[in-house]
């Protein structure tokens, strides 16, 4: 075999990857369609409305869990522990521990709403007034944007029922005593 043979039979194996890949830009060139205007997919989201809430989702209830943390063997501190892994990230629970993203939680139950000390809290936790109730804990941890609207934390919330009654007993278990149960 000479060289002119071997240089026909590279001219025809580049002239068939040319075709191949010259006919699959010539495809897109002809079929392009244009770029979304937003990079990105579109995910369905529950919208918020301006209602007493903040949400058109059915309202929180906080009675099913009242009863489920005053159960004998329902909370499971351990999971309750495991659920706060999540919150961990921005809290501690050490008594007398450092504020992070978030305040520090230990004794958090009674504790007046937005004032530990040296931490800056948003305007809606400062003007929300009160104590934290079992319930209006619940209710913040359940969705804390819709429950208070303006707030700072970066949070979606724990939707699941049995999650949050653990997650309100190991609450329960970080303080210099046992906050009361809900009545």
């Amino acid at each position: 075999m000479n060289s002119f043979e071997i240089n026909k039979i590279a001219g025809a194996a580049l002239a068939a990857a040319l075709f191949i890949f010259g006919g699959r830009t010539l495809a897109e060139i002809v079929m392009h369609k244009p770029a979304p205007v937003m990079p990105g997919f579109d995910i369905p989201v529950a919208s918020l409305a301006s209602t007493g809430s903040g949400s058109t989702a059915a309202k929180f209830d906080f009675a099913p869990l009242a009863a489920g943390l005053k159960a004998a063997a329902a909370p499971n501190v351990q999971n309750g522990k495991d659920v706060f892994k999540k919150c961990a990230a921005c809290h501690t629970v050490d008594k007398g521990g450092e504020n992070k993203v978030g305040p520090n939680l230990w004794g958090v139950i009674g504790r007046p709403v937005g004032q530990h000390a040296g931490f800056g809290y948003s305007d809606s936790l400062k003007t929300k007034g009160g104590n934290w109730t079992w319930e209006a804990f619940a209710n913040y941890i359940y969705r804390p944007a819709a429950y208070m609207p303006g707030n700072k934390m970066a949070f979606a919330g724990i939707q699941d029922n049995q999650d949050l009654i653990d997650l309100m007993a190991y609450t329960r278990t970080i303080g210099d005593s046992p906050a009361p149960l809900p009545q």
